[in-house]
């Protein structure tokens, strides 16, 4: 999960064990231009300490002047941004508007439990009804980081998104170093010692097993992306044989199209369906013209950032000309 949520999470749990006074407000729908997604906390302690953002900082600023003449006793459903006056006093984007849930941290909000959870590595929804205020820990998860409907909010909790990356070369050092800072679990597979003995980027985490063995013990799943980056079909292809047949949300390999088309021809020698084929991103990443180690890893995490997203890209062979005039970094 976002590391901010989680911050917030935790502080929210010490504020309410040491007896502070806490109130969690979470983002459930947004129009228009929103400063903050869909599930993003913060956490408001009685004597106006705030972990977490909601906004640019105007609405924050409004909830501390509303917390501190009455805080809610239970559950609230609140909206900033319906009108225009609204949305300039709040400093919220054209046509922006977003709608919270306030809740009072209080017994049995089970926020303990749903951190110890995480922590554990495990996803867990935690479903908060807001007439009663009664909050459940659910093992069905949904896709999305938040489900409300007006008198239930159901919010999506587990690990943060992971990547494990095939082969310790120049390329991946790079792609290791942009994912951590977008907040990834990175790990590193590599079992040539000549490779791994110059290795070293802080924060990820290195395996000397064969690839499809480092694969099979990530049991990757919808938050996990694999990404073959060695040039030796020998490895990448080991790896993406088994990442192909696992509810990985997104597996790719480095190569020319002619290698990549190869790849795809090896692949079906093997016991994957065209299907599973067609799900492999190669070459992977967005078509910048990248050249160099830098520009190829962020081609491949903006790919990726967009596909999370939900963001359609057209592809850079079929835009007119115009388009690429227009905006020369696309």
């Amino acid at each position: 999960m976002d590391s901010v949520n989680l911050e917030v999470l935790r502080q929210a749990v010490a504020w309410s064990e040491a007896g502070v006074p806490v109130t969690l407000a979470t983002v459930v729908r947004t129009w228009g231009s929103s400063p903050r997604p869909e599930g993003a906390l913060l956490a408001i302690a009685g004597d106006g300490r705030l972990v977490g953002s909601v906004s640019g900082g105007c609405i924050e600023d409004d909830l501390l002047d509303r917390l501190r003449t009455e805080r809610p006793a239970r559950p609230e459903h609140v909206t900033y941004g319906i009108t225009a006056e609204q949305t300039r006093r709040f400093g919220l984007p054209c046509g922006g508007k977003l709608e919270l849930v306030l809740e009072p941290v209080a017994a049995g909000n089970r926020l303990a439990d749903t951190l110890a959870a995480i922590e554990h590595g495990e996803m867990v929804a935690r479903r908060l009804d807001l007439a009663s205020g009664a909050v459940d820990l659910l093992g069905d998860v949904p896709d999305s980081a938040v489900v409300f409907d007006g008198q239930t909010l159901v919010s999506a909790f587990g690990p943060r998104w992971r990547m494990l990356i095939i082969g310790a070369g120049q390329l991946s050092r790079y792609l290791a170093e942009f994912a951590l800072a977008l907040d990834y679990q990175v790990t590193i597979c590599e079992p040539r010692e000549e490779y791994r003995d110059s290795w070293h980027v802080a924060g990820a985490a290195l395996t000397t097993e064969m690839p499809d063995d480092a694969v099979m013990a990530m049991r990757p799943d919808r938050r996990t992306v694999i990404i073959g980056a060695t040039h030796d079909p020998k490895l990448d292809d080991l790896a993406l044989i088994d990442a192909l047949n696992t509810n990985a949300f997104y597996v790719g390999a480095i190569g020319s199209r002619a290698n990549s088309e190869r790849r795809r021809e090896r692949l079906k020698l093997f016991d994957l369906t065209d299907a599973d084929v067609d799900r492999l991103h190669g070459p992977v990443g967005l078509p910048l013209g990248s050249r160099t180690p830098p520009e190829i890893a962020l081609a491949i995490l903006a790919d990726i950032t967009a596909r999370r997203n939900g963001v359609t890209l057209v592809a850079a062979d079929t835009r007119p000309a115009s388009v690429g005039d227009a905006c020369p970094a696309l």
